[in-house]
């Protein structure tokens, strides 16, 4: 482990992606793409939403069999479910989002310039419950993502396309989402970005790590580990206790930030969630 650290700390140093601080989010996004082109040169580009299974053909050929009888299938039937359930005062989700709710989750997250916020899928459909009377659900996993889920799913094969308006508020909230994602933190001193770019193709003990690029594109997936289905912060959540640093709440304003560079830096990839993962 020590020399993992080790090697994962100076290739941080040494090599990978450099994103200047003041780079505008289009040039950030050219670097990052170029950089996973060079990295994983026999792996389509478009292919990297499937993220280890493409670039493994070992990890790749189970995980084919997986997706034969996908785990997450009933949840998609249950996120079906309670999106056409109406809420007490007779409306329903559907009420809430532009196109009903179908086909949209590839706009998220957005910043939002009327409250100068990140709104997430997740948030929306508690905002859409609240404003019907209705009682929030919890962040992480059951129901909402469930939801979220489904949502996605009717969205599969849509493009990512978050947008980072040319104004000081938002440029701010990119700045911030991009800063965690390269700052070093805990006690292992470990940035997401030494796992997930300068590390990614490379063993951690017995698993690969992940490309960064179309990470976001999966989500929410079911994952072995937690025998269900979860969302993108909770998976935050998890990566931080990993390098055991300081965990944010799940909708936190950071872990929005986050997600909003995160999966920007996916636009032009396609939506590939609900999906498995270890």
């Amino acid at each position: 482990m020590k020399k993992l650290l080790t090697a994962t700390l100076v290739l941080g140093l040494l090599g990978g992606v450099t994103l200047p601080v003041q780079a505008s989010p289009e040039q950030d996004l050219k670097e990052f793409r170029d950089y996973f082109k060079k990295r994983f040169p026999n792996t389509p580009f478009d292919d990297l939403v499937n993220g280890v299974y493409s670039i493994d053909a070992a990890s790749r050929e189970q995980w084919e069999e997986i997706e034969e009888f996908p785990p997450y299938e009933l949840n998609i039937e249950k996120g079906e479910t309670l999106f056409n359930t109406p809420f007490a005062n007779g409306k329903g989700y559907a009420d809430c989002f532009d196109k009903g709710g179908i086909g949209i989750a590839h706009r998220y997250p957005f910043f939002d310039q009327e409250s100068g916020k990140i709104v997430t899928l997740e948030g929306s459909i508690n905002t859409c419950r609240e404003a019907n009377g209705e009682q929030p659900l919890g962040w992480s996993k059951g129901a909402i993502a469930d939801i979220s889920a489904y949502m996605h799913y009717t969205s599969r094969g849509q493009v990512i396309n978050v947008i980072v308006p040319d104004n000081p508020a938002a440029m701010a909230a990119y700045e911030r989402g991009k800063n965690h994602f390269y700052a070093k933190r805990g006690q292992l001193n470990m940035a997401c970005a030494d796992c997930h770019v300068y590390y990614s193709g490379n063993k951690i003990r017995a698993d690969l790590l992940s490309p960064a690029l179309g990470q976001p594109s999966g989500f929410p997936v079911y994952r072995s580990k937690w025998g269900g289905l979860g969302t993108l912060h909770r998976r935050y959540g998890g990566c931080n206790k990993q390098v055991r640093a300081k965990t944010y709440k799940s909708q936190s304003d950071e872990y929005k930030a986050l997600q909003y560079f995160h999966t920007y830096m996916s636009n032009g990839l396609e939506i590939n969630g609900p999906s498995a993962r270890k």
